[in-house]
């Protein structure tokens, strides 16, 4: 089985930052850096990001400075150093625990929405640095407490450690890596029809956890095995994602179909079936969707297209 390489980045790649990790233990900097109102700052309400030009088809970031920053900085949120962009510093904070954040911020700010809805429409800088807030932030809100103790955390490291107040267990943001195939078997590719979207004609590649003592071409193997009941030879890499909905990268590969009768988990699958290459270039006419375009499974699908 011959390699594929990926066509272009994926969706949430190629953030413009300098993570500057070794900032991150300075804290007079960090001080320093909160207080310059020429600090960028990225608010996140409750998993949704700060946006302009969403209903015009135009969408863009809104980054916040000086005082409409600090207006959501006192919402009480917790907040993270992210890094630096073209030498500014840059922030996300997180102002869920207002009911309406809007009315903190001045006219003409936009409005907080899902990123997965624009990130295809987003530029590929802005949508990897709302991603990047978006996953640090959910893992701040959900890791308030020691999973040692059950006592309360505290931040340290400009936010990205989790330190409890009790124990001193040091907790660190998690990032759940997830397999993510596209079987080919000859001139057709396995989709599946996930239970997870019985409302849609989508098909799409089939997924996975990653499990402990598991390795990636394992896991692309097993997941495929108990999904669709095919045996899976060949696997080669393709590319990653960060899908931080709500932590994930999604590690994306080719594989050998090395059998042809599936076997659905009905857990998992509604349906599976082999598609041929002229049905994936017109679903539409064959009755079925594809995934969205912002998704690895559709790169890994469109870049076996091209690949003749």
């Amino acid at each position: 089985m011959l390699s594929i390489p990926a066509s272009r980045p994926n969706a949430y790649t190629g953030s413009p930052l300098d993570r500057a990790a070794l900032r991150r233990e300075d804290a007079d900097w960090i001080a320093a850096a909160l207080a310059d109102p020429d600090t960028l700052f990225t608010p996140v309400w409750r998993s949704r990001s700060l946006m302009k030009g969403v209903q015009e088809g135009t969408p863009e970031a809104v980054l916040l400075t000086g005082a409409a920053a600090e207006t959501v900085r006192m919402a009480g949120g917790p907040w993270a150093f992210l890094g630096l962009w073209d030498e500014r510093p840059v922030f996300a904070v997180d102002c869920s625990e207002a009911d309406d954040p809007l009315p903190l911020l001045p006219e003409g700010m936009g409005g907080f929405t899902d990123l997965r809805a624009v990130a295809g429409l987003l530029p590929s800088g802005e949508a990897s640095v709302l991603a990047h807030a978006r996953g640090l932030m959910h893992w701040r809100t959900k890791h308030r407490f020691c999973g040692v103790c059950g006592h309360a955390c505290a931040p340290r490291s400009a936010g990205h450690v989790m330190v409890c107040t009790n124990c001193k267990a040091q907790h660190f943001p998690r990032t759940d890596p997830a397999v993510i195939m596209l079987v080919v078997r000859g001139d057709e590719c396995l989709l599946g029809h996930s239970t997870r979207f019985p409302n849609t004609t989508m098909y799409s590649t089939l997924a996975g956890f990653v499990e402990p003592g598991e390795s990636l071409e394992e896991a692309v193997r097993r997941e495929v095995l108990e999904e669709a009941g095919i045996e899976v030879g060949a696997v080669r890499y393709h590319s990653s994602q960060p899908w931080p909905f709500p932590s994930s990268i999604m590690l994306g590969f080719h594989a050998e179909g090395l059998s042809e009768a599936i076997t659905i988990d009905p857990e998992e699958l509604r349906d599976a079936r082999w598609f041929s290459r002229a049905q994936c270039l017109d679903p539409a006419a064959h009755g079925f969707a594809l995934p969205r375009a912002d998704s690895i499974a559709r790169r890994l699908i469109e870049d076996w297209l091209a690949h003749l």
